[in-house]
């Protein structure tokens, strides 16, 4: 299927077209991160796909690509603490509009990837839009790279949950270690239910 779907909406009243995207939507802990992308009408490349359909060397390709030939992109993020106040589809929904907010560049519609949002704009949330829509696809990328090099940060921080290796997932591995060491509070999402489980104490390392 080709990243092409967006190209039916471009008109002489839409000329820029943002795609968005969120990483780590069900990850145990670390924000939710999105991504906003407006590309060129004309750009392609190869490249560029679904970001779970890359390796990781493939992505960190694809985000330099997009950062020198986008014409505006943008990430944002929200925090475990909050995403365990509000929930975390209203998480990524707050998160993308915080990548839009953030774009340099005017845009005349919205593409999501399944995300419903309230704007005063022409939108559209696409299943599977970020294996359709080049836009969307790029979005994706910026905001599961972007979020990445914030697990990397915090593997550093937190070296005994191993984060480089799962990157929040709840992996075999990280539910090991999760119940080795117990959560800790402003890293984890306690509203999920392996979390929840492990709920014995709020354990802070700060």
């Amino acid at each position: 299927m080709g990243l092409d779907y967006e190209q039916q909406y471009y008109s002489d009243e839409i000329k820029y077209i943002a795609g968005c995207d969120e990483a780590g939507r069900g990850c145990l802990l670390g924000p939710v991160v999105a991504g906003a992308v407006i590309l060129p009408k004309d750009f392609k490349c190869d490249l560029i796909n679904d970001s779970k359909q890359l390796t990781e060397k493939q992505r960190e390709e694809a985000y330099q690509i997009i950062k020198e030939n986008a014409i505006s992109w943008a990430v944002a993020e929200v925090g475990p603490e909050e995403i365990d106040q509000i929930n975390i589809l209203n998480a990524s929904r707050k998160a993308m509009q915080l990548a839009l907010a953030k774009l340099d560049h005017p845009y005349d519609m919205i593409l999501t990837d399944a995300v419903k949002m309230k704007v005063d704009l022409p939108f559209e949330a696409i299943i599977h839009g970020d294996a359709k829509a080049m836009c969307i696809a790029a979005a994706s990328i910026m905001a599961k790279v972007t979020r990445d090099h914030i697990c990397y940060e915090l593997d550093k921080k937190y070296p005994q949950y191993e984060i480089a290796k799962h990157k929040g997932y709840g992996t075999k591995l990280h539910l090991e270690k999760l119940k080795e060491f117990g959560p800790v509070k402003g890293l984890y999402r306690y509203s999920y239910g392996p979390v929840k489980e492990l709920f014995f104490e709020k354990i802070s390392l700060f």
